[in-house]
């Protein structure tokens, strides 16, 4: 059997930096889309309720999307080496 390869040592400037962007991105985008669910609620009286899924919609839109820009940002970024 073939021996693994040596992990190489973290680059913890670069992990540093996706943490950071992680923190960002995700306040803005989860507080638009609850803004926005509020926002339209209350634009159209939608009521409470409706207002209320409304903004869980957006706020679960918002983390599928930080999920996907995460994953791309780690793709371009060198953690190991």
């Amino acid at each position: 059997m073939a021996a693994a390869a040596p992990l190489k040592p973290i680059n913890w400037l670069n992990v540093s930096t996706l943490v950071s962007v992680a923190i960002l991105v995700g306040t803005e985008l989860i507080g638009a889309g609850a803004a926005a669910g509020w926002a339209i609620g209350g634009l159209f009286g939608l009521g409470e309720t409706i207002s209320h899924a409304l903004e869980v919609a957006l706020v679960l839109c918002a983390v599928v999307g930080l999920y996907y820009f995460l994953r791309a940002a780690v793709g371009h970024e060198k953690l190991r080496g």
